[in-house]
């Protein structure tokens, strides 16, 4: 996932060298590189070019053109630089978590391969980008094209379950992960994904639209209103980052903020309920998910790997499962829904996760080429 609600950060990590697009393995193999295009943010995983870790580029997943007035040609921003500069003109072409259209294909093309070019991604590499468990084989093919066609993945192209990428690096041994079972929630901005894994086979995988990232967003715009009896409209965009900034199971403090009003002036008001009640909502709407769609089905299917997942944490990733406390909460929550004692983790960066779990699978391709 999704895909996507952590906190904001520039645009790619500092250290990148910039004549890297180039460079092959240190061993004149492929490079590795792990992708996410999330609905909200794209990240992209690949080797630093001094053979010390990994280059992380994490943006937010829009564009915008602008005339270059020396020259009149077309020019494009994307990511937080144009989300900042062209805030009423910028587009977020995955808003529903894939590109729906031949536009929506066009500009994610563009989009993304802004993002590589201005950040030297290797051309000659082996890449693997995870997708999201949805229904919806037009979009994915559509991704698909985005990512084949783009100027990475000379040597090869695969995609996997996001859901399975954003689980491993929660695992001391990540690929090891792929050979146990174990359920994943992939808490995201479009979508709540669930599955349970057996050797890497996806086993009862769902995925519903109702419980969403962009869903607390909503809420909190609609009942920050409502706290301050209609004297403040935020827009989603400050809503995500209300929640970001400032949502905690454990030690939420209410905070204050200023609008500028009409004809001048300023209002300053305090947030006391807004957010913890919607990421409250989100919670209980997610645990109702687990525990009576999604783990009665593979009870159904089979109750043997129903008991063996469940003997091991469940996994939250994605960008809603970086909010703080959560994972405590979803656990306890789960736990007192199901009247059995469960265990949920998260990998260090949920946020990251996906194309870090991507990035491992390549690193494992690449030895077998």
């Amino acid at each position: 996932m999704g895909d996507d609600d952590a906190p904001d950060e520039s645009d790619a990590d500092a250290g990148a060298d910039p004549d890297a697009g180039d460079e092959p393995a240190a061993d004149g193999g492929p490079v590795p590189v792990g992708v996410k295009l999330g609905s909200t943010r794209t990240v992209i995983v690949y080797p630093s070019p001094s053979g010390d870790g990994t280059e992380v580029v994490r943006t937010l997943t829009c564009l915008a053109t602008y005339e270059d007035v020396l020259t009149g040609e077309e020019r494009v921003l994307y990511g937080d630089e144009a989300a900042r500069e062209y805030p009423d003109e910028v587009q977020f072409m995955l808003r529903s978590g894939l590109p729906e259209d031949a536009e929506s294909v066009e500009m994610a093309s563009r989009f993304f391969d802004a993002v590589l070019e201005a950040n030297d991604v290797p051309e000659h590499s082996t890449v693997v980008y995870a997708i999201p468990t949805i229904d919806n084989e037009a979009g994915l093919a559509n991704l698909q094209q985005v990512v084949e066609e783009s100027r990475i993945g000379g040597e090869l192209v695969r995609s996997y379950p996001e859901s399975l990428c954003g689980a491993l690096p929660a695992f001391d041994d990540p690929l090891g992960a792929i050979d146990d079972i174990f359920v994943a929630v992939n808490m995201g901005s479009t979508n709540l994904e669930v599955c349970a894994y057996r050797r890497g086979e996806q086993l009862a995988p769902m995925s519903t639209g109702s419980v969403t990232g962009n869903e607390v967003d909503r809420r909190i715009a609609n009942y920050v209103e409502e706290e301050t009896q209609g004297r403040v409209n935020i827009d989603p965009t400050t809503a995500r980052e209300y929640k970001e900034e400032h949502a905690d199971f454990d030690a939420f403090e209410p905070f204050t903020d200023v609008i500028q009003q009409p004809g001048g002036g300023a209002h300053e008001f305090t947030i006391e309920d807004s957010v913890m009640d919607a990421c409250n909502e989100y919670v209980d709407a997610a645990v109702d998910e687990v525990a009576n769609a999604f783990l009665p089905e593979l009870a159904n299917d089979n109750m043997k790997i129903y008991n063996l997942a469940l003997e091991k944490p469940v996994v939250l990733t994605g960008g809603m499962a970086c909010l703080s406390g959560i994972v405590d909460v979803f656990e306890e929550r789960l736990s007192d829904a199901l009247q059995r004692d469960i265990t949920a983790g998260h990998p260090d960066r949920p946020d990251l996760a996906a194309a870090q779990g991507a990035h491992a699978v390549a690193e494992h391709l690449n030895r077998s080429l």
